[in-house]
């Protein structure tokens, strides 16, 4: 697990501190094929608080799929059955980088605007992916219930995200985003006054 990637909208999610008033819920739960921890690309350790199959599917959910180097294994093909079975439902799946791969291998891409590690990653590691027509050259794409990445564009994607659960309001979002992008005091002026 990559995850760096995860940084900017686990900080957020779990803070809550530039949410709206009366945002609506949002609990934030470490999901694993088991509760055995997780040691990440990063050297973190992250204990599951519940099982994939655990998971409640509603049309509220939203997985998040951070990327890393093992997506093309067989053993996270009950997450790829678990994001369709989200997707489905009405529910929303975000990925980011290696694991957009695991969603194109799987179809989930092929008739969804979806963004990946740059044109032809995704032609290069799956052979299966036919989303060529759908592909969009840009960090961050969303359709409003597939939000996808590229693996050098973790705040675009958390944007993305925190933008479809409409936590913040979207002046807040755009200065947290402006902020966190250009390093600008004007736009962290604005964030803090908004939070007054």
């Amino acid at each position: 697990m990559a995850d760096w990637e995860t940084g900017y909208v686990m900080a957020e999610l779990n803070s809550k501190r530039f949410f709206r008033k009366n945002a609506p819920e949002v609990n934030v739960t470490a999901v694993g094929l088991t509760k055995q921890p997780v040691i990440t690309m990063g050297g973190l350790t992250i204990v599951p608080d519940i099982t994939l199959k655990e998971i409640s599917v509603l049309s509220q959910s939203i997985l998040l799929l951070p990327g890393g180097n093992t997506w093309s294994e067989e053993k996270h093909g009950p997450v790829v059955d678990k994001a369709k079975e989200i997707l489905t439902s009405g529910g929303t799946v975000a990925a980011i980088c290696g694991a957009t791969l695991a969603l194109a291998s799987a179809g989930l891409l092929d008739e969804r605007p979806h963004t990946s590690n740059g044109p032809g990653f995704l032609d290069m590691f799956c052979p299966s992916y036919r989303g060529r027509n759908h592909y969009v050259d840009e960090p961050a794409v969303s359709d409003g219930k597939l939000i996808t990445a590229a693996g050098t564009a973790p705040l675009e994607w958390a944007r993305e995200i925190l933008d479809v659960l409409g936590v913040f309001t979207c002046e807040k979002l755009q200065a947290w985003y402006s902020y966190f992008r250009t390093g600008e005091a004007e736009y962290f002026h604005k964030l803090m006054n908004d939070c007054r």
